[in-house]
């Protein structure tokens, strides 16, 4: 039983201004649907951690206006170009960038999910990154033998460990007692780990428990770890979904192209939300161990307080 099902505004309402989020990449499920909640919703001072790219979403929150700092790898539109509105707000300085590498968000998050301060990565050594990250530290591995101390020493960089406020991701179908299928996509099970709340947006509601299927049960993150639910069909469109649906290449070109003008970009974004917003509206928010029912688009569906404890670290 579970009273994780939401509204889609309501996944948007518990997602405070200045929160630090963890955002998916392209190709693992990223939540549009979501990023839409929180443009309407005006958000503010978020801290994005890209897991380790991002590229239309991370895009369309800058260029909202939603966004005061990114930590990431990289932010593009892949083969159709560069990222127009995070590059603007770089120039103009109303952005705060913090750059890393994808081994190292990958390692931070993962000190995150099991609790540590810190963890150590040796791939940094050398590079221009680690003399604009302050917060990494470089020292001495304290267990490096005599030889290697004798050759000008054993350095290597500890990275804080990154705990996100939040996870959004969109996943392809979660059963009715909030557990959600990822497939392969183990970073986002890592992200869920790391962490605080985790809130997700997927394709459907399947019946029976994914963890009965040997199909279904190893490619999927446990309810324990999830906070919210929201379902909406083609919830990653225009980004898609891998293995289920293909990106919209011609809506992100026609993005690509508008987000150049502050005008265009919030053209692009007004007639996106309008679109959208009746499918955005009928959030269908079904589950089990409905709490009261509420009446939408002439259908009733399951209805849920909000409740979105923290969560410790991963075992």
């Amino acid at each position: 039983m579970t009273n994780s099902f939401r509204s889609l505004q309501q996944l948007a309402a518990a997602i405070p201004d200045g929160a630090r989020i963890a955002v998916a990449q392209d190709s693992c499920g990223v939540s549009m649907a979501l990023t839409r909640g929180l443009i309407r919703r005006k958000a503010r001072g978020l801290h994005l951690v890209c897991v380790p790219i991002s590229g239309m979403q991370a895009d369309l929150l800058i260029g909202a206006g939603c966004v005061d700092t990114i930590e990431t790898s990289a932010v593009s539109l892949g083969e159709y170009g560069s990222a127009p509105r995070f590059l603007a707000a770089l120039r103009s300085r109303r952005l705060r960038l913090l750059e890393a590498t994808c081994p190292a968000i990958h390692a931070a998050l993962q000190a995150g999910e099991k609790d540590l301060p810190f963890i150590p990565l040796r791939g940094l050594i050398g590079s221009d990154i680690v003399r604009v990250r302050p917060d990494w530290k470089v020292i001495e591995n304290p267990f490096a033998d005599a030889a290697r101390m004798a050759q000008g020493g054993d350095p290597i960089v500890l990275l804080p460990a990154i705990r996100p406020d939040v996870a959004i991701f969109h996943a392809p179908f979660a059963d009715r007692d909030g557990n959600v299928f990822i497939g392969r996509k183990r970073e986002l099970l890592t992200m869920a780990h790391a962490a605080f709340r985790s809130l997700v947006t997927v394709e459907r509601i399947i019946e029976g428990s994914v963890f009965d299927n040997p199909a279904t049960a190893a490619g999927s993150v446990p309810a324990i770890y999830v906070d919210g639910i929201a379902v909406l069909a083609q919830g990653a469109a225009p980004v898609g979904l891998p293995e289920h649906y293909v990106p919209d290449g011609d809506q992100i070109k026609r993005y690509a192209s508008a987000a150049l003008s502050d005008e265009g970009f919030a053209g692009f974004v007004r007639d996106w939300l309008q679109v959208n917003a009746a499918a955005d509206d009928n959030t269908i928010t079904e589950g089990r161990g409905a709490s009261n029912a509420l009446t939408s688009g002439g259908h009733t569906v399951s209805a849920h307080t909000i409740a979105a404890p923290s969560k410790g670290a991963a075992t």
